[in-house]
């Protein structure tokens, strides 16, 4: 009977922790985390983005109302907070993006699969960061050397591949752990499969899991 009641309540509990998950503000706390340990740029979060932004806007209107009406500080104040921890993960999410953006401008702009996980807004950025930087260099630099080192990628005309473009090292250990209840691995270098339960958390490859990110597995 006592274990009927503990196996109770942990599905209640599990079933609790599934619905706190799932609010858009762990949602998108869950994006910024996923995003800042991932070493390439994942796919945009276009809709919870968009809802987080119409939920700020709301906040803020809902503040001002309060402070005009007279509203007791202290529930202004909780509002407030509210407000200040939308706009602090909304800012982080899109902050680390584009840190991402610049850092690999190159890199995404060449790559189909990566080109398509940016939002329009990020895809112009690129775009004239990329535009600007060839333009700048080509007047300050490149066109002063030989013809065969004027490229902004390639070391030189011989060279044959993008040999300066940095890129991100998709062959590196992350820690991540189950978003499900149960999620099994398949590792390159084992014949046996990783099982991970809700909540634990591994050290894997990146390459693994970078497929089951956002569905299966959560960066830590």
């Amino acid at each position: 009977m006592a274990e009927d009641i503990g196996d109770g309540s942990t599905a209640e509990m599990d079933d609790y922790e599934t619905l706190m998950s799932t609010t858009d503000a762990e949602l998108l706390k869950t994006a910024w985390r996923n995003e800042k340990a991932a070493p390439e740029i994942l796919q945009f979060q276009a809709q919870l983005v968009k809802r987080a932004k119409e939920q700020i806007q709301l906040m803020e209107e809902t503040v001002e109302e309060y402070e005009e009406s007279g509203m007791d500080p202290l529930t202004v104040s909780l509002y407030q907070m509210d407000l200040d921890r939308a706009q602090f993960l909304l800012r982080s999410y899109l902050r680390v993006r584009l840190q991402k953006l610049e850092k690999y401008m190159f890199y995404i702009w060449k790559n189909e699969s990566l080109w398509s996980r940016l939002s329009d807004p990020e895809k112009m950025f690129v775009q004239r960061c990329i535009d600007d930087m060839e333009k700048h260099l080509q007047e300050t630099v490149l066109s002063k050397l030989p013809d065969n080192y004027q490229s902004v990628r390639r070391q030189s005309v011989i060279s044959e591949e993008d040999d300066m473009v940095p890129e991100p090292q998709l062959d590196t250990f992350i820690a991540c752990k189950a978003r499900n209840r149960f999620v099994s691995l398949r590792l390159a270098d084992s014949e046996r499969p990783l099982e991970m339960e809700r909540h634990d958390v591994s050290f894997v490859l990146y390459k693994v899991i970078e497929d089951k990110i956002g569905a299966d597995i959560d960066l830590v």
